[in-house]
């Protein structure tokens, strides 16, 4: 992924029911600090010159994660997911992190079934505690 493309990626995002985005984070400006902080661990799938997939994918030296990740919706269930997925988790072997996480809301029946499904773990021994540093970075869910 580069910051090129952005726009078909907040596309891809702004068509799924359910999923959040920042105003400040994922905003263009926020996308492209993450990029350059993290430059070849990204990821987005293509079909026709049309994102269908994206991941961002980061690390801080230690433990990688993985933010965003989606389909298109028609495009599930054909190993886009799982194939973004493994590349990513590739280019963070190549940086030496070794442990991967990441973040799926409990209502997200469908990203839950996908985790599960290719053998991630889901904890239950710990809580995930959030501190908003500034309030106008505000979430908007896509209804």
């Amino acid at each position: 992924m580069t910051i090129e493309d952005y726009d078909g990626v907040k596309d891809l995002w702004m068509s799924i029911k359910g999923f959040a985005i920042r105003s400040i984070d994922d905003s263009k400006e926020g996308v492209e600090r993450f990029l350059k902080r993290n430059p070849e661990t990204s990821v987005v799938a293509e079909s026709e010159g049309r994102i269908v997939g994206a991941i961002l994918c980061g690390h801080d030296g230690r433990r990688g994660c993985l933010y965003h990740v989606c389909v298109r919706e028609g495009f599930r269930r054909h190993g886009i997911g799982k194939a973004m997925v493994v590349k990513c988790m590739n280019e963070l072997k190549k940086e030496k992190i070794s442990k991967v996480s990441l973040i799926a809301f409990s209502t997200n029946d469908i990203g839950n079934a996908f985790w599960n499904e290719i053998g991630w773990t889901r904890r239950e021994d710990l809580n995930y505690y959030d501190f908003t540093l500034n309030e106008e970075n505000i979430v908007r869910f896509n209804r």
